[in-house]
């Protein structure tokens, strides 16, 4: 007999391999860390026996679920803010909530009580994407669950990151800490194509591959993603990142719901995962995912919950029933991710998903021992019917609860026994989690007179580059500046092109001036011949500048958010409620130029009201601060190639020199 340390008995096994092999009176057999063997009980008994021998009960037995998708420590942040549109969701609430709140004790707390939520529902690993990602895995491990551990990268800063540059460095430290870990896997989480630029992007993936590890990120989750990008690129989200490199690493894509039969196969092709989150897409509106394609293209597809505060809960077996349900109602095809397919999503083709599919997601030999015990003898699914092979999976998608996972174990050790979690004090950490919440109601009501609340709850707000290179000559004599302008092109200046505009601008000022100064513009675009041939209105909120950082050069460093004015300036007046307003009329020359290499803007200026004069102004913008502290002194120089080297640099707004 071969001895083995503990072996299940009397067990409906469910391998979930890929020939969906079951056991109806099975047994399985760990040693270690790892799964020995698994089959009927009566072979398995007759070469087998161990120390530890755990008589089922006729429950089942399968792998542990995998989460494909979540940023666990947003825990803290369920229930905060729903009924929303995703942008007003986001902008609004959660990230300024993060920017406050999201330190490393934040996470720790948060993860822990995921962890607890995950285990009771028979989740064995899981992928996150967040911030503090060394101290989520740090808890993660402690907890003795699996997970995809992804640290985000974002061109603004985060909570964890001043800069996309000190978010990289982040990374690569937080992979070379957890790499080959029994438990954690590091990852990149570049968050999403609009919140990272083709460089993050490409730096991600060239990080990942140096590595060997994954990479998680947001791709076509909206509707108003794809078409912003249609817009702005003109291809789709996955054609994009495709040409920025992504897919040279080994991609987890989240959501990808907005994709069309092309890039379906590309997914396939370059063995992408995708995780589908069914409950955050339809809370949020943002649609449904073509799954029964994607499983019929080949792709490795898993399900995931999203995060707590999107979903609102970590509830798999709700997860995976709402993955069946939605891709039938949806499509008006009955038959479309039958229960066997969804439960398949859930276990080995999620932990595909996650690129762990050689250690985890069924029950094989010298897989890990990551497994869970299922009662099915509850009344909610009584009777049970055998005649159909399927009728298991039947019974565990459209019928199981998560509460009737009674034992959990993952890596060769329980993390729940007979209900009761090993690893995890649930009744502390939910007495923290409520300190938490009175924190950050107390926050948000005092934040509800924000104006950057206000102007995201309109919709559509978009947060631009954190640093602003920007200088301004005034031009006391008359001056054919157009000509100046293309003399300087001798010097290593390019014209790549020219637009015309008459400018009206209002400015909106507030009591409190942290606040910044909200404005309200429309632009008319004007022909060679004087016609006026577009009108354009937005609007933008101007923080206040940070001049310390490289006060002799010319950069400021201010949050700024724009957003499309599709209201009267009637409507902001009465919305906003500013307490003052000043008017500004000129006339704009624009000119998009690259300097030794660089882009830059350079307009002319002429003032109509109030009557300032003419000035050339010099501008462009930047996530990073080191391209920053570069373009500025390319602007100087730039200034004397202009012959404007010896004026006087004015580094204000306009407005601030009225």
């Amino acid at each position: 007999m071969k001895k083995a340390d503990t072996l299940f008995k009397n067990a409906i096994v469910l391998t979930m391999n890929k020939a969906m092999e079951q056991f109806e009176h099975g047994a399985l057999v760990v040693s270690g860390d790892s799964i020995v063997a698994v089959g009927s009980e009566a072979e398995i008994l007759a070469h087998y026996e161990a120390e530890n021998v755990i008589d089922c009960g006729g429950k089942v037995l399968m792998p542990g679920l995998v989460n494909a998708h979540t940023h666990v420590p947003m825990t803290l942040l369920r229930g905060l803010a729903d009924d929303l549109r995703l942008d007003v969701w986001l902008m609004g609430y959660m990230m300024p909530v993060e920017r406050e709140f999201v330190t490393p004790e934040f996470v720790r707390l948060g993860t822990k009580l995921a962890c607890a939520e995950l285990i009771r529902s028979g989740v064995t690993s899981f992928a996150d994407m967040y911030y503090f990602e060394n101290d989520i895995a740090e808890v993660t491990a402690e907890a003795g669950m699996r997970a995809l551990c992804g640290q985000s990268v974002m061109k603004f800063p985060t909570p964890d990151a001043a800069s996309y540059e000190d978010a990289l460095d982040y990374t690569r430290k937080f992979i070379e800490r957890w790499k080959d870990h029994d438990l954690i896997v590091p990852a990149i989480a570049p968050h999403a194509p609009y919140t990272c630029t083709p460089e993050i992007i490409k730096a991600c993936a060239d990080l990942a591959v140096e590595y060997d590890v994954p990479i998680h990120i947001h791709l076509a989750e909206t509707k108003f993603e794809v078409e912003s990008m249609r817009e702005a690129e003109g291809i789709p989200v996955i054609p994009y990142v495709k040409k920025h490199g992504l897919f040279k690493a080994k991609v987890l894509a989240a959501h990808c719901v907005y994709i069309d039969t092309g890039e379906i196969r590309t997914l396939a092709d370059v063995n992408a995962g995708v995780a589908h989150n069914p409950s955050s897409n339809m809370k949020l509106a943002s649609g449904v995912a073509p799954v029964q394609q994607m499983v019929d293209a080949g792709v490795k597809i898993g399900i995931g919950t999203d995060g707590p505060a999107s979903n609102n809960d970590l509830d798999m077996f709700e997860e995976v029933r709402l993955a069946a349900f939605i891709a039938k109602g949806f499509s008006g095809d009955p038959t479309a991710v039958p229960a066997a397919t969804a439960l398949q999503m859930a276990t080995r083709l999620g932990a595909e998903a996650l690129h762990m599919g050689t250690l985890t997601g069924s029950l094989e030999p010298d897989k890990r021992a990551d497994l869970i015990l299922v009662d099915i003898d509850k009344p909610h699914n009584a009777p049970r019917f055998r005649r159909d092979p399927n009728n298991t999976y039947v019974q565990l998608v459209y019928a199981a609860k998560a509460t009737d996972v009674t034992d959990v174990m993952i890596n060769g050790k329980f993390v729940m026994r007979e209900n009761a979690l090993l690893t995890l004090d649930e009744k502390a950490l939910m007495a923290e989690a409520q300190e938490y919440a009175e924190k950050i109601d107390a926050f948000l009501l005092e934040r509800e007179q924000s104006i950057l609340s206000k102007l995201v709850a309109l919709g559509g707000s978009i947060e631009e580059e954190s640093f602003e290179v920007q200088t301004k000559i005034k031009i006391t004599d008359p001056v054919d500046f157009e000509s100046a302008l293309v003399a300087t092109s001798t010097q290593g200046l390019e014209i790549v092109h020219k637009r015309h505009y008459r400018e009206y601008d209002v400015y909106f000022s507030f009591d409190d001036p942290t606040q910044g100064r909200l404005r309200y513009r429309e632009d008319e675009f004007v022909a060679e011949n004087g016609d006026i041939t577009g009108v354009r209105a937005r609007l933008t909120l101007i923080g206040e500048a940070n001049k310390e950082e490289f006060e002799k050069d010319v950069v400021l460093s201010r949050s700024r958010y724009l957003a499309p004015a599709s209201n009267s300036l009637r409507f902001y007046r009465e919305y906003f409620k500013p307490k003052g307003e000043q008017k500004i009329e000129k006339d704009r020359l624009r000119w998009l130029v690259k300097f030794q290499g660089t882009e830059f803007y350079i307009n002319f200026d002429q003032f109509d009201k109030p009557d300032l004069g003419n000035f050339v102004e010099i501008k462009t913008r930047t996530w990073s601060r080191s391209d920053a502290k570069r373009k500025a002194e390319m602007a100087s120089e730039l200034l004397v190639a202009l012959n404007l080297g010896n004026e006087e640099n004015i580094t204000e707004d306009y407005i601030e020199i009225i």
